[in-house]
């Protein structure tokens, strides 16, 4: 195994069990969603839908049911209108606006640079098909940049009012403009 080697150096065993080490906290979330996998690949062999996720200690909260959703737009009276939008409609309970951020990107074959502002976005993860179309219904950009992360864990009150304030459109079935 090549861990801890560099080019030109080979460490003792102590360097490399001392590398391992620092490395695994890094690994366990990787491992822990592989132990999974067997239960996933039994249900799927067995026809039958895959089980929910387990719920959080105590919380009853669902790991991955609340996402944070991620869109730039070019200022801040865009990134303003929007999120007020998505509030409005409840396919967000919040959005938090960060300013003068920097993208550097490739578009069209050509680097560019540009200072925009980050909308960070939380709602359902069911939802965020819905966020995806409305943003870029109204987003002025070609290619809007809308990309979502599931959330595991948080506080429990917050996760729990995230699914209250957009509990209506979830419930619905409905996708909305």
């Amino acid at each position: 195994m090549n861990w801890g080697r560099a080019p030109g150096v080979l460490l003792g065993g102590g360097a490399t069990l001392l590398l391992s080490f620092l490395w695994m906290p890094a690994l366990l979330p990787v491992a822990s969603r592989l132990l999974l996998l067997p239960r996933a690949l039994l249900s799927m062999a067995s026809g039958s839908p895959p089980s929910q996720p387990p719920l959080a200690s105590g919380s009853g909260y669902v790991p991955g049911s609340v996402s944070a959703a991620f869109v730039t737009c070019p200022n801040e009276k865009v990134a303003k209108e929007i999120a007020r939008a998505v509030v409005e409609k409840r396919l967000a309970a919040c959005v938090n606006l960060i300013p003068q951020i920097t993208s550097i990107y490739e578009w069209k074959g050509k680097i560019e640079e540009d200072s925009e502002v980050l909308m960070m976005i939380k709602t359902q993860s069911s939802l965020v098909p819905a966020l995806t179309e409305f943003v870029r219904s109204v987003h002025p950009y070609e290619v809007a940049e809308v990309i979502a992360l599931p959330v595991e864990q948080g506080n429990p009150p917050y996760l729990h009012w995230v699914h209250q304030v957009t509990e209506s459109v979830s419930g619905s079935g409905t996708a909305l403009p």
